[in-house]
């Protein structure tokens, strides 16, 4: 299993075309834009990281078109004052979700374009598959939400979920908390087996009363305020409690399937490269274990590579 900080880096002897014809030095951009936060980052025609900035989310579907691009645009600015450097830079990559279909870029990509003279925006899951050689192979997100996306050696793409939480991000922190709240109230009612994570969430919102967690769930539309759910839960499994163990098999079947799901529809000849991102996978080792044991009983799978940085990969892969 590999950690990747991103692929396609150049040989540092490398050194035609860092500067424009006049003379100044060209700079990249990636830019990873979730559902809850927003993180550019710059580097040099080496590939050598030079400024980031983070905002909030990006996700225009959940945030408004307004507030998503004000996110994007202050966490560009942030990175490029870092690095010392003035818009728009050479080349950008941004990878944003919520964008999948052709409306997605006409509303977007006008408001974005003074970011670079080069301006290429895709879904946020297409930058973590910058960091498999070629960009073959398959993609598992699993964070606030969850998408699985590959591509073949012909260039067929394929994706399965990232239909957002209302109708999907089976698997993801999400529907993982979601689930331990609704397993913790049908205990209190009485609709369901005890569990122990009625305590730890009223512990963690510092609440007294089990009825308490009406007014806190519901007084904003905070997703990463229930995504942040899924680290009780899989705590709470790992002491044995079976309320929660259910949750995360749950969660481990559908990202599995997921993956199953984009690789037989897409063809892969070899054992296949599978990247990993999102917190909820690169943060649990334990569940990343179970995932990935499902995952090479259905497939074929090759190396594994953790990505941290999606937008560090998008950044370096444009170079050239």
């Amino acid at each position: 299993m590999t950690h990747s900080p991103g692929y396609g880096t150049p040989d540092a002897n490398d050194t035609p075309g860092t500067r424009d014809a006049g003379g100044i030095p060209q700079y990249y951009l990636g830019v990873d834009g979730g559902g809850t936060k927003t993180l550019a980052i710059v580097v040099d025609a080496q590939g050598q990281e030079r400024g980031r900035g983070l905002a909030g989310g990006a996700n225009y579907n959940a945030v408004g078109l307004d507030q998503a691009i004000q996110h994007i645009h202050a966490a560009v600015e942030q990175a490029a004052h870092a690095a010392g450097c003035r818009l728009p830079l050479h080349k950008a990559w941004l990878g944003l979700a919520g964008v999948d279909r052709p409306y997605d870029y006409e509303a977007l990509l006008p408001l974005l374009r003074s970011l670079a003279e080069r301006v290429h925006m895709t879904n946020d899951a297409d930058l973590v598959l910058s960091a498999l050689e070629e960009t073959v192979g398959v993609v598992l997100i699993a964070g606030t939400g969850s998408i699985a996306l590959g591509r073949d050696a012909r260039g067929t793409s394929r994706r399965a979920g990232g239909w957002g939480h209302v109708i999907g991000d089976e698997g993801s922190g999400y529907e993982m908390g979601r689930l331990g709240l609704q397993a913790a109230v049908r205990a209190v009612d009485g609709r369901g087996p005890r569990t122990t994570l009625l305590q730890v969430f009223m512990e963690r919102w510092r609440l007294d009363n089990a009825n308490d967690i009406v007014g806190y769930v519901y007084a904003d539309e905070d997703k990463a305020k229930i995504a942040r759910l899924a680290t009780d839960v899989l705590t709470a499994a790992r002491a044995g409690d079976e309320v929660a163990e259910t949750i995360v098999r749950h969660a481990a079947d559908e990202l599995a399937l997921a993956v199953s799901a984009v690789s037989n529809a897409l063809d892969f000849p070899q054992r296949i490269p599978l990247a990993l991102g999102g917190g909820l996978l690169l943060h649990n080792p334990d569940f990343r274990a179970q995932v990935l044991h499902l995952i090479r009983q259905q497939q074929p799978i090759g190396e594994v590579v953790l990505v941290e940085e999606p937008a560090l990969s998008a950044a370096r892969a444009i170079i050239r």
